[in-house]
């Protein structure tokens, strides 16, 4: 099956608490088994390596932002309430050079080292990106919006999930009948039985049915 982006559409940026937080009870339950856990990150088209989360002081991660970029690559979009300020975390397989790293999607008109990554300008937007684990690890935001200090906190804490933290991250999965228990989309196509096996014809109704 072939992967593609998704575009989200701004409803769906709305901050959404993680799942547990100030919830003692709640944080002290065991988070799934690791079975569980990759079956959610295969049903959101990803790995759960390639799932990773970070923290900007007033900002929240929007859950339903949550989906694949590329092939198997992850992104997540964390939103602050006052004023509505949002961060987008990229993670896809890839590395970054002095070399490569104006060139790297999205194309930057500036790039320079900074830390343990490097600091770039694409348009209206600028980031931090840095190679970890075989992979590239994007943290962006619209200039204007977010400061260069709080773009390098939150690129400097961003870090593969851990089971609890992929708990409150990734979609819950499919129930048997196909339907995501959470009501969110996880990523699978709708069952059709109407449809015909081949080619992309309109729903076939069997014999007799018409009127």
């Amino acid at each position: 099956m072939r992967r593609s982006r998704r575009l989200l559409p701004a409803l769906l940026l709305a901050p959404l608490a993680l799942t547990g937080c100030g919830s003692d009870s709640l944080d002290s339950a065991a988070p799934p088994d690791r079975a569980e856990l990759k079956a959610r990150a295969e049903a959101a088209q990803t790995v759960v390596e390639h799932v990773y989360v970070t923290e900007a002081d007033g900002f929240e991660l929007a859950r339903q932002s949550v989906g694949v970029i590329g092939d198997y690559g992850f992104q997540s979009t964390y939103v602050r309430d006052e004023g509505g300020a949002q961060l987008t975390l990229s993670v896809d397989r890839g590395t970054v050079t002095d070399g490569n790293c104006r060139t790297v999607r999205p194309v930057a008109t500036r790039c320079e080292k900074d830390g343990k990554g490097w600091y770039r300008l694409t348009g209206s937007r600028h980031e931090y990106v840095r190679t970890e684990n075989g992979l590239r690890v994007q943290l962006s935001a619209d200039r204007d919006a977010v400061s260069r200090e709080v773009l390098r906190a939150a690129a400097e804490a961003a870090h593969r999930a851990d089971d609890r933290e992929l708990d409150a991250t990734l979609p819950e999965t499919a129930d048997p009948e196909g339907l995501p228990t959470d009501g969110g989309d996880t990523g699978r196509p709708v069952e059709r039985g109407d449809l015909p096996p081949n080619g992309d014809g309109a729903p076939q109704d069997p014999p007799g049915a018409g009127g």
